[in-house]
């Protein structure tokens, strides 16, 4: 189902140029729906420039590359792709810079949840690989924390009801003014995702 904006109407945006992908925590960029995405914009959208950051498990470090990566990117035709923790990273981002954003399954206040994960952790895609979460990231992803939104119409919420890991209420109640694709079951990781493509990429424009 689909909640509209409560917003003005607007122009149609131009599409995006330029594609970041940012995964969540102990995910990499071998993630199923980065690897998805990056695959259809490859073969339908090659003019579109993709970047998919490995990020590091400190939150101030992993903003610093994410601030790094889009320096230099157009504003009016970037967007930023962001599951999870990487949700959070792209609501700071949509705030902060401009652009478009998609959120899958955003964590709503990372600083709250992964208090109780410090320590150290097997990476998703490879269990030999491993991060560890400091005490001290607590108080960083405090410090990234923004507020409302001011262009809540650029930011689309992808919230499946079936999360096991995250309330997908919260994510709702986060995102007033933007609009949202709330999907009946699923999972966390938006396991079909791929049912869910078009209504992402229209969004962006490249529907």
């Amino acid at each position: 189902m689909d909640a509209a904006a409560s917003s003005p109407a607007h122009p149609a945006p131009l599409p995006v140029t330029h594609v970041l992908y940012l995964h969540g925590f102990r995910s990499s960029p071998r993630s199923f729906k980065a690897q998805r995405l990056a695959a259809h914009l490859a073969a339908h959208h090659p003019q579109v420039h993709w970047a998919c950051p490995a990020l590091p498990a400190s939150p101030a470090a992993a903003w610093a590359l994410i601030e790094a990566t889009v320096a230099d990117w157009p504003v009016a035709t970037m967007g930023v792709v962001g599951s999870s923790l990487g949700g959070f990273y792209a609501t700071r981002l949509a705030a902060v810079r401009g652009g478009r954003a998609v959120l899958i399954n955003p964590a709503v206040d990372p600083a709250r949840d992964l208090a109780r994960h410090i320590g150290e952790h097997p990476v998703w895609h490879d269990p030999a690989e491993r991060i560890f979460f400091r005490p001290e990231y607590v108080d960083e992803l405090r410090a990234l924390a923004v507020g409302a939104l001011p262009e809540p119409q650029r930011v689309l919420l992808i919230a499946a009801t079936g999360d096991e890991v995250l309330d997908w209420r919260e994510m709702v109640a986060r995102y007033p003014g933007s609009p949202q694709h709330i999907v009946p079951g699923s999972d966390h990781a938006l396991s079909d995702f791929d049912a869910h493509l078009p209504v992402l990429l229209r969004h962006l424009g490249l529907d």
